[in-house]
């Protein structure tokens, strides 16, 4: 029988640990009270992030971005605030998926390239953001505008995987071109997570979903990587970061980031990816208007 989870919902020591941790963090705040409660919504914010996130691979900023943009957060406090709560959910989706790659698949021939995708493609991502953090390489555009044209891309190019390609046997083994292909999304994807605080995980899932990978493995890989990323970036932007929001946004994604595994167990790969699609639609085309 496999070893339960300490950090799982129906744990009641984890709850226990996990509000108390919070309450800890609340109280530690130079603020009142009555100043703290105006940011409680954030929570349910951090919580849907963070759920996306982890279900689909992506980083939570797709969903962090828009709404930060649209509260009028400047560029680096919008993208620094993203980073610092995704570095809670996608630490805690990071860490469940593990666990349950641990327990339950480290033996399956679908999973045996996963800790190899991991540690070729996070190396690479952590070099290519720090290098645009480095040469001080500016975004192409702005902020919106460079999130939302990624966004639209991503979402179209993920509905036309789902009608155009075929079903195919699932694939197991990484090849030499697939070592190539994963240098360069983790060096390209890391310098656009660098610019809109997403990016490496969304063109991870793309690309091994392309090449048949079973969609759990392909979503646990996604998040390990883009949790190992914004903890990469995040010493590089601490000081834009909107700490008040954090700490109801950053608790709220851990519960999300437990949550999610459970919910891609649950859902087929087809959905999934509708998913993930429609919410890059809708964001981009928000974004946008």
């Amino acid at each position: 029988m496999a070893k339960q989870a300490f950090m799982r919902l129906s744990n009641p020591k984890f709850i226990v640990l996990f509000l108390v941790l919070w309450a800890s963090l609340l109280l530690s705040s130079s603020h009142t009270l009555s100043e703290l409660l105006d940011y409680t919504l954030f929570t349910f914010l951090g919580s849907l992030g963070a759920i996306f996130a982890n279900s689909t691979g992506a980083g939570g900023g797709v969903v962090f971005i828009p709404m930060f943009s649209k509260l009028n957060f400047y560029e680096q406090q919008a993208i620094a605030t993203s980073f610092a709560i995704q570095c809670f959910g996608m630490t805690a989706g990071a860490v469940t998926w593990w666990h349950h790659y641990k327990t339950e698949k480290t033996d399956l021939r679908l999973w045996q390239g996963f800790k190899r995708i991991i540690c070729v493609t996070s190396i690479a991502s952590v070099i290519g953001l720090n290098a645009v953090f480095f040469y001080q390489v500016d975004s192409p555009a702005a902020l919106h505008i460079s999130f939302s044209c990624f966004s639209l891309l991503l979402g179209f190019f993920i509905i036309l995987t789902i009608y155009l390609l075929q079903p195919h046997r699932e694939r197991s083994q990484l090849y030499f071109v697939d070592y190539i292909a994963l240098v360069l999304i983790g060096l390209f994807g890391g310098a656009v997570t660098a610019w809109l605080s997403v990016g490496v995980g969304e063109l991870l899932v793309i690309y091994l979903l392309l090449r048949h990978f079973d969609m759990s493995m392909v979503v646990a890989a996604a998040v390990i990587v883009s949790a190992i990323s914004v903890w990469a970036a995040i010493a590089q932007v601490n000081s834009d970061v909107y700490w008040q929001v954090v700490l109801f946004a950053g608790p709220g994604a851990v519960l999300g980031g437990i949550f999610a595994k459970t919910l891609v167990t649950h859902l087929s790969v087809t959905k999934l990816k509708l998913f993930f699609a429609c919410w890059l639609l809708v964001s981009g085309a928000v974004g946008l208007s």
